[in-house]
């Protein structure tokens, strides 16, 4: 009887053995079938963001160029070709009381970019920000000499091979107002010079995705340069950004015809001064001073700092915290102390 019962036991040990041997395998296949779900999971929500715009790429720009475009503005020169596709534009008075633009691009590459113009000391000041290649067709005294004492890598129509830089006889505009490039050459004549491929600099903070402003409304923005001069924004609530107008007239992309928006709009104030008997203006954006932030229809005041040519220009609110952006596009309006602006 001893040896049955010993049998028996024997037997219903293998057989629950097996059992849980049996279990465990199907929870390893499983454990395993969940890994790699979410490694696919993983693999497919695998995106970058861009330090420049804060929207989500499908590429790692951390290492990429930025290039920085300067884009003519006179009346005879619009609408200009592939502005609409910058992640940061710049608009800063000249002389005349006219004002120039600089687009900055990294995740875009636009086919056809123009009119192109010439550079100022106080967008090179702008630029170093990024540690962009400056694209450009020659300049002021002063700002071609800072451009070879500050290091900067250019593309200069003056100097850069014949591929680059081309007249658009296609836009019914004159000469000068009629000096195009792209992106795809740009980048080609990066590689021949041998520039530094990989970028340094600070970029800005985003929120994660649009957030609403504990402001004023601003509905509408009027920034007047001069008595003939005006930059204008009125806020959409379906495209969640503001439609930009130059003059009165719809901003729009001469490539494609659609309206120029901005998803923030800075307002910077910096002390503004003649240079010189050619009317060339000293801008000062190096140190601190005040502003204002617009983003999804509503505004706050600002204050801003730069320590020096190099540094990042960081803004902050009125308790002295660093403001985040939107993620979308930004236009910064450099304009004199105390501008001339109307809210609504």
């Amino acid at each position: 009887m001893i040896l049955i019962l010993i049998c028996i036991l024997s037997l219903i040990n293998i057989g629950c053995s097996k059992d849980g041997e049996s279990t465990k395998t199907e929870e390893n296949k499983d454990e395993i079938s969940k890994e790699n779900n979410n490694s696919k999971e993983n693999e497919s929500k695998s995106t970058f963001i861009s330090p420049l715009s804060g929207v989500e790429v499908k590429e790692d720009l951390s290492d990429k160029r930025p290039v920085a475009i300067m884009f003519d503005n006179q009346k005879d020169a619009r609408w200009q070709a592939g502005l609409g596709e910058a992640e940061i534009a710049y608009e800063f008075l000249v002389e005349g009381n006219i004002t120039r633009y600089m687009a900055i691009y990294l995740k875009n590459s636009p086919d056809v970019i123009g009119p192109i113009r010439s550079a100022r000391p106080y967008y090179l000041t702008a630029l170093l920000e990024y540690d962009s290649i400056y694209v450009h067709c020659g300049g002021s005294p002063q700002a071609k000499e800072e451009i070879v004492s500050l290091g900067i890598d250019e593309v200069d129509c003056m100097s850069a091979r014949g591929y680059v830089f081309y007249r658009n006889n296609k836009v019914g505009k004159k000469a000068p107002h009629n000096l195009y490039t792209n992106m795809n050459d740009i980048r080609k004549y990066e590689e021949e010079k041998g520039f530094n491929i990989k970028a340094n600099y600070e970029k800005f903070s985003f929120n994660d995705k649009k957030e609403e402003l504990d402001g004023q409304i601003a509905n509408e923005i009027q920034i007047n340069y001069a008595k003939y001069n005006q930059t204008s924004y009125k806020y959409d609530e379906e495209l969640e950004a503001y439609i930009r107008y130059k003059d009165g007239e719809a901003h729009i992309d001469e490539s494609n015809n659609k309206n120029l928006t901005a998803t923030n709009i800075i307002v910077q104030e910096a002390e503004t001064s003649v240079l010189d008997d050619q009317g060339r203006l000293e801008i000062s954006t190096i140190g601190q001073g005040s502003g204002k932030y617009f983003t999804r229809g509503k505004y706050i005041n600002i204050n801003w700092e730069k320590e020096d040519k190099y540094s990042k220009t960081k803004y902050f609110d009125e308790d002295q915290n660093e403001i985040k952006l939107n993620p979308g596009n930004t236009w910064i309006q450099v304009t004199p102390i105390d501008p001339s602006i109307k809210i609504f």
